[in-house]
């Protein structure tokens, strides 16, 4: 793969930096090098792309979608999110139901999007595991940077809606919480009847494998993330007291309310996915939905970052979302930040993606003005250090 000489662009690093009149060298996929216009000499024969007067930020990641199973065009009976046939499906895999030619693959790199978490959706208690991917279609396995990267489960209305309608529990709040439990409890005893069994070999009664069950454990390690999707403050403060009780590394999918609980949120170091808040309002417990929770979470030291939760709003405008956080107060950095480097830090990839850095993914966004203005479009993305978005 040869080298490519990315040329006097302004370079916003996603960690706060801007350098002016830079030179970005990209190699194997990776970013090289990155030095000022005037430091360099370039080869004769120099793959350059020339981008005077634009803006280059790492690739946009969104945290937390449904691409790939809920595909654009496609009738609602057509979508792979939700396996609505029990509220406990751990052992179900996103990776197993991913289209890499969903259009919005095509659209995220429109946008400048590089990378995301594309999940099940949230209709069971305990819905599967996601999958990190970049964004440039292909064959799944080469599109995956992590699979499983958690285990999706839900609180809050949609679990009760569903299964209320089948007339099967949970029908409340404590119903779900008890499900979720009960769940995890089932796993702990799975894994201690396992581990018996592995220590009586002569035992002449065959242990039996229990896909889901196996799926739970590695969740009760801490080694795979446990993502609750959650709205109002009780269904957040119910995902961080499961968490606590089974020492779970958990993340707060959608954290609707968390402005309301922030400084509690802080002391217990809680990671936060937020959005998507260009939506409308049709289920109460949006009905404190806000732009401020991004900037309330931020002064009160919560990590967060922004989403899209496509396609509930589309994941090309990623950039909009962070622009409107800005416009309720969170600072430029801080907002852009919550699309690259906070989001590859929620996901666990930040030593790969998130930032440009030498030895980074070479994944890029070059934008025509500031990536935060609604006015800027994207004019070239690369993944992998391959251009594989050009406006022209």
């Amino acid at each position: 793969m040869s080298e490519k000489y990315l040329v006097g662009g302004t370079i916003l690093t996603g960690k706060g930096k801007r350098l002016e009149n830079a030179v970005l060298v990209l190699k194997n996929g990776k970013i090289s090098s990155i030095s000022s216009a005037k430091e360099i000499h370039l080869p004769k024969k120099a793959e350059v792309f020339d981008l005077s007067g634009t803006i280059v930020t790492p690739g946009l990641i969104d945290a937390h979608v449904h691409m790939g199973t809920y595909n654009e065009g496609f009738p609602e009976s057509f979508s792979d999110g939700n396996e609505v046939v029990d509220p406990l499906t751990p052992h179900l895999r996103v990776l197993d139901a991913l289209y890499p030619d969903d259009t919005a693959f095509q659209d995220a790199l429109a946008g400048g999007v590089t990378c995301v978490q594309t999940l099940p959706g949230s209709a069971n208690v305990i819905g599967g595991q996601g999958v990190i991917v970049k964004t440039r279609p292909d064959i799944v396995e080469c599109m995956v940077i992590r699979a499983p990267s958690c285990m999706k489960a839900a609180l809050g209305e949609n679990p009760i809606r569903v299964y209320t309608a089948m007339k099967k529990a949970p029908h409340t709040r404590m119903g779900v919480a008890a499900v979720m439990r009960d769940a995890l409890v089932k796993a702990q005893n799975y894994r201690s009847r396992k581990e018996a069994a592995q220590v009586k070999k002569t035992d002449k009664n065959v242990f039996e494998r229990d896909l889901a069950m196996e799926s739970l454990l590695p969740v009760l390690d801490r080694k795979l993330t446990f993502s609750v999707h959650c709205h109002r403050l009780d269904d957040i403060q119910t995902a961080v007291r499961i968490a606590e009780e089974f020492n779970l590394n958990l993340t707060l999918e959608h954290c609707t309310e968390g402005h309301k609980i922030a400084t509690w949120l802080a002391e217990k170091k809680i990671r936060a996915a937020v959005g998507p808040s260009m939506s409308t309002k049709p289920k109460i417990e949006l009905r404190n939905k806000t732009w401020d929770t991004p900037r309330i979470l931020w002064e009160n030291g919560v990590h967060f970052c922004i989403i899209s939760d496509h396609p509930v709003v589309p994941v090309e405008h990623l950039n909009v979302y962070a622009s409107l956080a800005m416009r309720a107060g969170l600072p430029a950095d801080e907002a852009l930040k919550g699309i690259t480097i906070y989001a590859a830090e929620h996901l666990g990839i930040e030593g790969r993606v998130g930032s440009i850095e030498k030895g980074k993914d070479a994944d890029l966004a070059v934008w025509d003005g500031e990536p935060l203005d609604s006015c800027s479009n994207v004019v070239k993305t690369f993944v992998d250090g391959e251009l594989v978005y050009d406006r022209g």
